[in-house]
C-alpha cells in the first residue's frame, strides 16, 4: 500500500509542476506579465518627407532653411521633423499656411508649399495637398533654383 501512496503523491507533484510551468509558459495575454505602455504623447513620428527630392537637391533646400528660416539641424539631405518645422515658418509668414509647427508635411503644408510653387516655380496644377508629380516637379524645381 505504501508504494501506491508515493506513486500518487509524486505523479500530483509531477502533474502541479507541468500546470504550474504550462500554465506560465502557454498563458493567454490577459493572464500574463503586462507590457509596459506606451503614451502616445510620447512618441513622435521621425519619418522623412523629400517628395521626390534627391539628397543632393534635399541638402540645397536644407541650407535655405537653415540660412532664413532657423533651421539647425544637420544638412544631411533628409527632410525630417526639423526641417519642415523651418518650411513651415516661411510657409506660415508668406504663403497661408496656418496649421501647427510641427514638422509634419501633411495637406495644409502642401497646400501652401503649393501656393510657393505656383508663385514663382512652374506649379500650374490645383492647390490640393496632394504632392503629386506636378508638385513634385515644381519642388525640384525650387530646391535647384
Amino acid at each position: 500500500m505504501r508504494p501506491n501512496v508515493v506513486a500518487r503523491t509524486l505523479v500530483s507533484l509531477t502533474a502541479v509542476a507541468g500546470i504550474a510551468v504550462g500554465g506560465v509558459a502557454f498563458a493567454a495575454p490577459s493572464f500574463a506579465a503586462p507590457a509596459a505602455s506606451v503614451q502616445a504623447s510620447s512618441v513622435s513620428i521621425q519619418a522623412v518627407q523629400n517628395f521626390g527630392l534627391t539628397v543632393a537637391e534635399a541638402k540645397k533646400v536644407q541650407s535655405w532653411l537653415k540660412t532664413y528660416w532657423g533651421y539647425t539641424d544637420t544638412i544631411d539631405g533628409q527632410l525630417g521633423p526639423n526641417s519642415w518645422k523651418a518650411f513651415q515658418r516661411c510657409l506660415a509668414t508668406y504663403w497661408g499656411y496656418t496649421g501647427a509647427i510641427d514638422g509634419d508635411p501633411g495637406v495644409n503644408t502642401i497646400k501652401a508649399l503649393q501656393r510657393l510653387l505656383a508663385n514663382s516655380w512652374g506649379y500650374t496644377g490645383a492647390i490640393d495637398g496632394d504632392a503629386g508629380s506636378g508638385t513634385r516637379a515644381a519642388f525640384e524645381r525650387f530646391a535647384n533654383g
